[in-house]
């Protein structure tokens, strides 16, 4: 009766069916800044109510003036973005949706990173096309190997880059980029590159001040939304921007636009809303970044206490990567801070992490509750390395 493109189990699995029988106090998880009490203005979500929202007057590549205000917005990594050459989404996991029925027929390719998001396979899947992973090696700065990348079937249309990657919250350094679009020009590829945590810069690193939004030699759809460059996950806003060769980007755009026309699916007050959103919003961008770097620096002093715990260095985003003595499975241990601790992290495996001993941390939480729930997560392991 249902489609394979939906799974057919889909139980919770025992992380979350422990969380839903008892939340923690201590969720460093979070993903939410709404959730976290971070500041925001108060008059923010005021031009939501401008009167011409009243009005129903759809463009499927998005109304011009948000457009415009997204163009503006790429001057602060200084790129020039034609508004033209920009499509509005009501999410970058739509945006993605968006991008692979575009770029891929039903049983052909992409290729996505791991360790990375979760949420690929299942994009890929619901949308008829195979996701194939492609390794990021923590031994060389979560790099990519083009040489690996040459090996790919004949059947892939695209290539997926977090920039910088959640959670490893690496950037793609600049060789690596450049060899990419040697790789996609002779392979017909597009590249995809998710930007969404570009304004969160932690111990930076090569290719961290640079958008693809700058890319010229090879189509290049670059993604961002107001999900993270402004804290509103609940306003339903994302963008594409297409650059690339001219013929090459205006084909690509007048067919999104035939995507995009078919589902009309951003609303126009948040649209309307865009320019002061983008331009106030930027208060909440620095409370976010500075609460992301506090917390990575409590993480650090405590962390220095017990050596057989190691936090990888994250160049940018919203988590960080602890390495630990795997003592203990992960999905043990994730289970045992839930159970004994009331802390919530979560497992590598969940972001495809080879091997055990990998636990990633939401930067996010309040202060006292990141620091508290660093404490008991240093504990856990200390009493677990006194039992072995």
């Amino acid at each position: 009766m249902f489609s394979r493109r939906v799974p057919s189990e889909l139980s919770p699995n025992r992380i979350a069916s422990a969380r839903a029988a008892a939340a923690p106090r201590f969720d460093l998880t979070v993903s939410n800044p709404t959730a976290c009490g971070i500041a925001y203005p108060p008059g923010l979500l005021a031009p939501l109510a401008e009167p011409a929202g009243l009005e129903y007057r759809p463009h499927p590549r998005g109304l011009p003036v948000a457009r415009e205000a997204v163009a503006r917005d790429y001057l602060r990594h200084g790129v020039t973005v034609d508004p033209g050459r920009i499509v509005l989404t009501a999410s970058t996991s739509e945006a993605y949706t968006f991008l692979f029925k575009l770029l891929a027929d039903p049983g052909e390719a992409v290729l996505v990173p791991t360790p990375s998001y979760p949420l690929f396979e299942h994009l890929a899947r619901i949308e008829g096309v195979r996701a194939i992973p492609y390794y990021l090696g923590r031994d060389a700065d979560w790099r990519l190997d083009p040489e690996a990348l040459a090996r790919a079937p004949g059947d892939v249309r695209a290539v997926v880059l977090v920039h910088p990657n959640n959670p490893t919250g690496s950037f793609v350094h600049p060789d690596d980029r450049e060899a990419l679009c040697v790789l996609a020009a002779d392979r017909g590829w597009a590249l995809i590159a998710d930007e969404v945590f570009l304004d969160y810069p932690l111990d930076g690193g090569p290719g961290a001040d640079c958008s693809f939004a700058i890319n010229q030699t090879v189509l290049t759809f670059t993604m961002g939304g107001l999900s993270k460059s402004v804290g509103l996950p609940q306003l339903k806003l994302a963008w594409i921007v297409a650059t690339g060769p001219g013929e090459r980007v205006l084909a690509a755009l007048d067919r999104l636009e035939f995507v995009a026309d078919t589902f009309l699916s951003v609303a126009t007050p948040v649209q309307l809303a865009l320019p002061t959103l983008l331009r106030e919003g930027a208060a909440v961008r620095e409370a976010i970044l500075a609460r992301c770097r506090a917390n990575l620096a409590t993480l650090r002093r405590a962390a220095a206490n017990l050596p057989a715990v190691s936090v990888l260095s994250p160049g940018g985003g919203w988590s960080v990567v602890l390495r630990v003595p795997a003592i203990v499975g992960e999905e043990d241990m994730v289970l045992e801070l839930l159970h004994e601790d009331s802390v919530a992290v979560h497992p590598g495996y969940f972001f495809d992490f080879p091997g055990e001993g990998t636990l990633v941390l939401s930067l996010l939480p309040d202060p006292d509750t990141f620091a508290e729930g660093v404490r008991r997560v240093l504990l856990r392991i200390a009493t677990n390395l006194a039992r072995s």
